[in-house]
């Protein structure tokens, strides 16, 4: 099987003013997620979640700078890494990962020939 990624890209400004009740509410659906990979014939390698694009350091090449590299209303916040037999399976299940306030992206995992 091939592997992918599925990037989440959310407003983090939803979630600051969100109630606690919210987040809550995407944990769950997280939580559901990972066993719909399965559902799916995919396989969850990973996935994690990214601190605010607050505590960023964007380097470009020798100047560092605080904060991400562009100001976007939408920020990656996490991704996960699944296997799927093909890129139409990959993306169903992307269409599953909860993204309550943006969207996800899936993207092929680029594959060397070994040696």
């Amino acid at each position: 099987m091939a592997e992918y990624m599925i990037l989440i890209y959310e407003s983090e400004a939803a979630y600051a003013s969100a109630e606690p009740a919210v987040f809550q509410e995407v944990m769950a659906a997280h939580n559901r997620f990972a066993g719909q990979v399965e559902q799916r014939g995919g396989k969850m390698l990973s996935g994690r979640a990214l601190q605010p694009t607050s505590t960023a350091t964007t380097i470009r090449s020798d100047v560092v700078t605080d904060g991400p590299f562009a100001e976007t209303k939408e920020a990656l916040g996490g991704y996960y890494l699944i296997e799927a037999p093909d890129l139409d399976t990959a993306l169903e299940i992307g269409k599953l990962c909860p993204a309550r306030f943006g969207g996800v992206e899936v993207r092929p995992i680029m594959e060397f020939p070994a040696g």
